[in-house]
Order: C-alpha cells, then sequence, then structure tokens
C-alpha cells in the first residue's frame, strides 16, 4: 500500500477554506487523511459543515498559524505531511506526482512551483517560484531569500521529531526559519525540486503576507543573521 499523507490546513477566519478542503479531498493519490486545525475562527466556520464526515476538524484557542500546523502535524497518522493554507488549493495530481518522485528518489523533502491566483481563481503570475535546476541552486537562494513556498512541501513527519516542530514564536515567517534549520541539520536531510506546478496560492487583501510586512522583515532579519553565516559555511563544503 502507499504510505499514508496526511494533510493539515490550518484555519483561521478563512472565506476560502472550502475550497482549500475539497481540492484536499480531490486528490488523486488514494491513502491521504486531511486533518483541519480551527485556530480560534469566529467566522466562516459554516463552510467546514459540508465536509465533517470526510475529515479530520479540530478547535483549539487561537495561537497563530504554527501551533495550529504543530497540532495536525501531531495528531497525524500519515508517515508524510502536506501543509495547506485555508485560503490556498491543490491541483488533483498534487500528492500523487510529488509522492511518485520521494518515493522512486528517497527524498526527504520535496517542493514544486506554484501559480498566484486572486480571489476569483484567476492567474496573476504562473511560475511564481524561482525554478532549480540542482539542489545546490536551492540551497545558494537560501542565502538570498526564502525558496520554499510552504504549501507545495511534502516531506516526512519523522524530520519534526528529529530536529522539532515550527517554532511559534516566528509568527508569520515559521516556515522559512524552518526550511533553514532543515538545511542545515546534521541530519543530511535530502531536499528535491519539482519542476511543475500543483499549488495554487492565493493573494488578496485579507491575506497575512499583505498585512504583516513589518512584523514579517523583523522576524526575518532574525531568522537570517542566525542562518545564513551556518548555511554559508554549508556550502562551502558541498
Amino acid at each position: 500500500m502507499e504510505p499514508k499523507v496526511s494533510i493539515v490546513i490550518p484555519f483561521y477566519n478563512c472565506s476560502y477554506v472550502d475550497q482549500a478542503i475539497q481540492s484536499a479531498l480531490n486528490q488523486t493519490y488514494s491513502n491521504i487523511e486531511v486533518i483541519l486545525i480551527d485556530d480560534g475562527s469566529t467566522i466562516h466556520t459554516e463552510k467546514i459543515n459540508p465536509f465533517l464526515k470526510e475529515i479530520s476538524y479540530f478547535k483549539k484557542e487561537n495561537g497563530g498559524t504554527a501551533t495550529a500546523l504543530n497540532q495536525g502535524i501531531s495528531m497525524a497518522n500519515g508517515e508524510y505531511i502536506a501543509w495547506l493554507s485555508s485560503d490556498d488549493y491543490f491541483l488533483p495530481e498534487k500528492i500523487s506526482k510529488q509522492m511518485s518522485i520521494m518515493l522512486k528518489h528517497t527524498i526527504d523533502l520535496s517542493f514544486t512551483n506554484y501559480d498566484c491566483i486572486n480571489e476569483k481563481n484567476e492567474i496573476l503570475i504562473p511560475w511564481c517560484g524561482q525554478r532549480f535546476l540542482n539542489n545546490n541552486e536551492v540551497y545558494k537562494a537560501f542565502l538570498l531569500y526564502n525558496v520554499i513556498n510552504g504549501c507545495t512541501v511534502i516531506l516526512k513527519k519523522d524530520i519534526f521529531e528529529q530536529i522539532g516542530y515550527f517554532n511559534p514564536l516566528f509568527r508569520y515567517t515559521h516556515d522559512y526559519e524552518m526550511w533553514l534549520r532543515l538545511l542545515v541539520s546534521i541530519n543530511n536531510y535530502k531536499i528535491h525540486y519539482v519542476d511543475e506546478i500543483l499549488t495554487k496560492f492565493r493573494t488578496h487583501e485579507k491575506a497575512g503576507t499583505r498585512k504583516h510586512q513589518v512584523e514579517m522583515q523583523n522576524e526575518m532579519s532574525i531568522i537570517e543573521n542566525y542562518y545564513r553565516p551556518i548555511l554559508s559555511e554549508y556550502i562551502k563544503q558541498l
């Protein structure tokens, strides 16, 4: 049987959550579970009701995306974890295509490219992420910016047991810190870029990436000042 993949959806007052859930349930990969963590939502919760028999649903006090992800990961039964923001959505073959590559090449984490879309699911920017030819290019790019869109990632669950979960102190850039922590880990995790668009990333007026730019920049400065010197030394040894 195919390894189970747990799709974790953190949800907080997002009007697009039904589209996210439906895209997770529409996966062509047969062995999945969908876990939705409601991070203290006060609106749009009725959009979840039609899916309650098909997903695992848990409500908690508001603590930020990292805490919701961590709870979902800790509850997951899958050997692999995928993260889907409640305002984004997966294409139907997202899990199957990535898992096929990961299993074939014994990969710990894979990420893909993605389209940037608007409120009407119209494509604003196709192939929004940088495209890479090899892993060395990925590592070097991390010296400049956050290479990975978290909702394009599939990774082994045991990575979290080995290097820790998302750090909730970084409320808006917890993913950036995690990828850098993983890159410089002594465990030498194998990361692979899949040159396909399998996720749609939504930009809209209520998106956190728009509303919290100052906080994000402050967190990124802390993360980069700590990890970039370590990553730079690591790259020299490649």
